[in-house]
């Protein structure tokens, strides 16, 4: 009985170091360009849903207007609107900014803006993009 010992089929051939470094450099590049994605999507979505939560005071304020025209919307407190809210979640819509501060819906504003403070909030620049604002109806 003759044993004959072979190791690779004649015509194959198996994968060199620098062909398995050059993979892996491609996958992590692949994989950072999507951890940096992900952290811009994060920061868009959350300015849509500050968007969401104005657009929900907004109208608030234009059902308010409807059933008291003689009212100004520069005497509106957030105990007029809260009935008014799509869903009566029972308070005002609140809202943290992009470094975590909390942010205030300033409702005497038609449409309203969110305010830290004294100074109007809006990271995105654009008063009518619907990230950080109502947008543009």
């Amino acid at each position: 009985m003759k044993i004959t010992l072979r190791s690779k089929k004649p015509g194959t051939r198996a994968l060199s170091l620098i062909e398995i470094t050059l993979v892996i450099g491609v996958m992590l590049t692949l994989v950072s360009i999507v951890t940096f994605s992900v952290g811009s999507i994060m920061d868009w979505r959350k300015g849509r849903d500050a968007a969401e939560k104005l657009r929900a005071v907004y109208l608030a304020q234009k059902s308010f207007l409807a059933d008291q025209p003689s009212k100004s919307f520069a005497t509106f407190t957030d105990a007029e609107l809260i009935p008014y809210l799509p869903g009566r979640p029972g308070a005002i819509p609140v809202q943290l900014g992009m470094d975590g501060e909390a942010l205030v819906i300033n409702v005497q504003q038609l449409p309203p803006v969110f305010s830290n403070g004294v100074d109007r909030y809006d990271p995105s620049g654009s008063s009518s993009d619907g990230l950080w604002d109502v947008g543009s109806l």
